[in-house]
């Protein structure tokens, strides 16, 4: 598959939770600059924060996580039309409305754009599905359609995703409604790396692509098991370690069809905050580099 090598990078720092200010925790974004991680590859790096429009502010949580996500999707749109890699940080994963939103506002709602889901968890839930109610666990159901339409279309998701332009990479610890809806779907559920449960990520990963024109790739950095991130809000037991997502990022990045990919949920305060750091920019720095080796689809040029 032809490919064009990466131009530059446009980083968009995401500061909140959900809709609001991420108070006494910079989300990792000062701890990313002050690290040089953005300078690991030798194309330009440019990084923006945008604002939720506090003006703006219903006060009905879902319409504010819309509006949100409408501010992240202006920002990955405008890296796209520059011909740039969209690279979202901080946030959690509530704010993939957003890439997905600017995506389609560049290649229309009919594009062929792919998910890549790397999370110990499915995100997603339903109303009708969740055990704590938390949003948080909703945002790929809602990408998909199954939940909250004004969220979606308010982040800029015109169309919502197929199912099986859906992968999911480990999410070992599924609520028990929220896994009978993923089976019950198109999407495809593989292992972080050999000896874990899951399709095989290789394969998943090719037939993926080849039915897509472009990947989303979005990591939340609780795939990695609780030692790497032992100050996360949703730690689990039992994943991955570094070096094995450092392999499958590179199996992801090998497709050239990445042009967004964002590392978030990195919490930077409280006990074990320096691992959990740490942890972020390792997978901002090998996710760079192999994006840098694989660049970008060729057919998006006139993007």
């Amino acid at each position: 598959m032809a490919t064009q090598p990466l131009p530059g990078v446009q980083v968009i720092g995401v500061r909140y939770r959900g809709s609001k200010p991420a108070v006494r925790d910079e989300r990792a974004l000062d701890a990313y600059t002050a690290s040089g991680v953005y300078q690991s590859i030798d194309v330009p790096v440019t990084v923006i924060e945008p604002r939720f429009p506090e003006d703006r502010r219903t006060g009905e949580p879902t319409d504010d996580l819309g509006l949100m996500g409408a501010a992240i999707a202006s920002a990955a749109a405008n890296a796209r039309r520059e011909g740039n890699g969209v690279m979202m940080v901080g946030g959690d994963c509530s704010h993939i409305t957003g890439v997905l939103g600017g995506l389609q506002d560049v290649y229309g709602p009919n594009a062929r754009i792919g998910l890549v889901w790397f999370d110990a968890h499915g995100d997603f839930n339903t109303p009708n599905t969740t055990f704590s109610g938390m949003l948080g666990g909703m945002p790929v159901a809602v990408s998909a359609g199954l939940a909250y339409p004004r969220w979606r279309e308010m982040s800029h998701i015109a169309a919502p995703i197929p199912t099986d332009r859906i992968l999911m990479v480990d999410v070992r610890n599924l609520d028990e409604p929220e896994e009978a809806l993923i089976r019950a779907t198109d999407i495809t559920i593989a292992a972080p790396a050999p000896g874990f449960p899951g399709a095989d990520l290789k394969q998943a990963v090719t037939e993926l692509a080849a039915n897509c024109d472009m990947l989303y790739f979005h990591i939340d950095s609780d795939i990695l098991d609780e030692a790497f991130v032992p100050n996360h809000g949703t730690r689990e037991p039992n994943g991955p370690d570094l070096q094995q997502v450092q392999d499958a990022i590179e199996t992801v990045m090998a497709t050239g069809k990445v042009v967004a990919y964002a590392v978030v949920s990195v919490y930077a305060e409280g006990e074990g905050s320096e691992t959990s750091v740490q942890s972020g920019i390792e997978l901002l720095r090998g996710g760079l580099e192999a994006w840098n080796r694989h660049g970008l689809p060729e057919s998006l040029n006139d993007a």
